[in-house]
């Protein structure tokens, strides 16, 4: 998490070995303040007793990967194994928790100000809560199927009376294509399930479901019964499976980042998969020539529909929204809004990377801190 101080001491609160924080700090540097203040996650997952400087403009970053952070947070006497897939649901939990303490922190230092809404971060990072806000503002989302999905078995019977044979899968808690599947069934019953789960079978017939880099397909019901299975527990949100435009023998979808309302840096995501992600070894995309090819009226309401689903969560300095655009350019949905998706280093803005940006905006009046909601964000919508 991070913050800044209005002519004082910025504030961070995030992961100290976080790669944000130093993209950060280089930025709050670049700006002519002082290094960021960090407080770190672990402090607030386990409510060790922090201060904040009055004046601070605080900014909330990821948790990042440290193991000591993520036991805290899922309440976990024994340390997780990272790598597993499971344990998103507990990690939500305990980040809920640690964001009500930092509001109260907040709300308890003289002029100190939130550049995020605390229950915007909680939706956003929540796929059912954030599709259903996006969904009653009319921002184009995909069609879902009810809930609770509680496994493999009602997954199919839902697609089937709803007429879904193509759906992802998603994690309700997950992030970076953990968990997620593609799921495609035909007649006769074959299926294909392209995903980032490496699923492991013990000798004593339990599931155990790891992340992985490089995208695996499981053809067989036994196979995709088992991931679904257990990652039902944990909670699970499944849409309509969008088909996405073409460009350069690539199907692509966008990272459009949103700062103080305004569409700005924007990342094209291409893979020869369905999964665009770029961490899964998956390419960028030529900005500039894709916009050229579709034109600027098409670019435009590209655009349009991404701030018009960041504006869902307008008391938010910035959000990452992913937008599925239609072959041919004429329909646009958004996929998800992502509470931290401005991590795009090497991308500019009129000469701005994304940290840059989100300090021009805080300077220059663009966008002012607030105070928290004296609503509790464990309070449900």
């Amino acid at each position: 998490m991070t913050a800044a101080a209005t002519g004082g001491r910025p504030v961070v609160v995030c992961v100290p070995t976080n790669r944000r924080l130093a993209l950060f700090t280089a930025a709050v540097r670049r700006s002519g303040r002082p290094d960021p203040v960090v407080v770190p996650w672990s402090a607030l997952a386990d409510g060790t007793a922090v201060s904040l400087p009055d004046d601070a403009w605080v900014r909330v970053d990821a948790p990042g990967e440290d193991v000591e952070t993520a036991r805290l947070l899922r309440g976990w006497s024994a340390a997780p194994d990272l790598y597993r897939v499971e344990g998103a649901a507990d990690q939500h939990r305990g980040f809920v928790k640690a964001l009500d303490r930092l509001g109260d922190l907040v709300a308890a230092t003289p002029g100190a100000g939130l550049v995020q809404r605390l229950d915007d971060l909680v939706d956003m990072c929540d796929k059912r809560r954030c599709h259903a806000r996006l969904a009653a503002a009319d921002v184009p989302v995909p069609q879902a199927l009810p809930g609770p999905i509680t496994g493999y078995r009602q997954l199919r019977r839902f697609m089937s009376e709803h007429r879904m044979p193509r759906v992802f899968v998603k994690p309700v808690h997950g992030s970076s294509a953990s968990g997620v599947i593609a799921l495609a069934t035909a007649s006769g019953g074959r299926l294909k399930a392209v995903t980032s789960v490496n699923l492991v079978r013990d000798d004593d017939g339990s599931v155990r479901l790891y992340n992985s880099l490089r995208l695996r397909t499981y053809t067989t019901e036994a196979d995709v019964a088992a991931v679904v299975d257990t990652l039902a527990p944990e909670g699970l949100h499944v849409e309509r499976w969008i088909p996405k435009a073409g460009f350069d023998d690539h199907v692509v979808d966008l990272r459009v980042l949103v700062v103080a309302g305004r569409a700005t840096h924007v990342v094209v995501r291409a893979s020869r998969s369905p999964l665009t992600n770029l961490h899964l070894g998956n390419a960028r995309g030529d900005v500039d020539a894709l916009r050229d090819s579709v034109g600027d009226r098409a670019w435009r309401s590209a655009l349009d529909t991404a701030e018009q689903a960041a504006a869902v969560f307008g008391s938010t300095l910035h959000a990452g929204v992913d937008l599925l655009v239609s072959p041919g350019w004429r329909r646009f949905t958004v996929g998800e809004v992502n509470a931290f998706g401005d991590l795009l280093p090497r991308v500019f803005h009129h000469g701005r990377d994304t940290y840059d940006e989100q300090l021009h905006a805080l300077s220059t009046g663009g966008f002012t801190p607030h105070s928290p909601s004296p609503r509790s964000v464990l309070e449900p919508r």
